[in-house]
C-alpha cells in the first residue's frame, strides 16, 4: 500500500511540473512578444496563433501536445515493467493526465495563470490510446473548421476523452478524472462561451484571414 501511495505522490509532482512547462515561453523567447499580455490574454496555442500567427501557434501546440504525450507514454512504459502497478494501469495514466493539465492551467511560475489545457489533453489522449487521440484531434480540427469556432471543437475533444473513459477504461477513477477534466474545461472556457453568446468570440476564419492580411501588409 505504501508503495502505491509513493508512486501516486511522484506522479502528482512530476505530472504537475511537466505540465507547467509552456510552449508559449519558447514563442516569447523567439518573438520577443508575451502572448499572455496580448490577444485573449492566454498562453495557449490558439492565442499564440491570434497574436503571432500560425507558425508560432503550431510551435506552441507541438510543445504542449508533446509534453502531455511523453509524460503519459513514459509512465505507461514504467507501469508495464512493474508488476505492482499493472492493476492500477488506467487509473495512474489518467492521474498523470490530470496533473499535466493542472500544471498547464495553473503553473506556479506564471502565478497559477496558464493555458486552458486543450493541447495537453490532445497529448495525453494520444498516449493513452493513439486511435482515440487521433479521433479527438481530427474531430477538433474538423468541427472547428465547420462551425468556424475553436471552442466547439475543443468541447468535442473533451467528450471524446470522457467517452473513452466510460467505454474502454477500467475503474471508476478514470471516469471521475475524465469528468473532472471536462468540468475544468467548461470552467476555463467561460469567457469563450460568453463571447460566443455575444457574437464576439474570434472565428477561426477571421484569425487566419487577419494573419494573412498582416503578412501582406508587412511585405508591402
Amino acid at each position: 500500500m505504501m508503495n502505491i501511495l509513493l508512486y501516486i505522490g511522484l506522479i502528482v509532482i512530476v505530472g504537475y511540473l511537466i505540465g507547467s512547462l509552456h510552449g508559449s515561453v519558447i514563442a516569447q523567447t523567439l518573438s520577443g512578444i508575451n502572448v499572455k499580455e496580448n490577444g485573449i490574454k492566454n498562453s495557449g496555442a490558439s492565442n499564440a496563433t491570434i497574436v503571432l500567427g500560425w507558425k508560432y501557434g503550431l510551435l506552441v501546440a507541438i510543445f504542449d501536445i508533446g509534453k502531455g504525450f511523453l509524460a503519459v507514454f513514459i509512465l505507461s512504459l514504467l507501469i508495464s515493467s512493474c508488476q505492482t502497478l499493472l492493476a492500477y494501469h488506467n487509473s495512474l495514466l489518467f492521474l498523470m493526465s490530470f496533473m499535466v493539465v493542472i500544471g498547464h492551467n495553473y503553473p506556479v511560475w506564471m502565478k497559477f495563470n496558464g493555458g486552458k489545457g486543450t493541447a495537453a489533453v490532445i497529448g495525453v489522449l494520444l498516449a493513452i490510446d493513439w486511435q482515440m487521440g487521433l479521433i479527438g484531434l481530427f474531430g477538433l480540427v474538423l468541427i472547428s473548421l465547420i462551425t468556424d469556432y475553436l471552442l466547439i471543437g475543443v468541447l468535442f475533444l473533451y467528450i471524446t476523452l470522457v467517452g473513452y473513459a466510460i467505454w474502454f477504461s477500467t475503474g471508476i477513477w478514470s471516469i471521475m478524472i475524465a469528468f473532472s477534466l471536462f468540468i475544468l474545461a467548461i470552467w476555463k472556457h467561460q469567457e469563450n462561451m460568453s463571447r460566443l453568446k455575444a457574437g464576439t468570440e474570434p472565428r477561426v476564419s477571421h484569425v487566419l484571414k487577419f494573419k494573412d492580411k498582416r503578412k501582406k501588409s508587412l511585405k508591402s
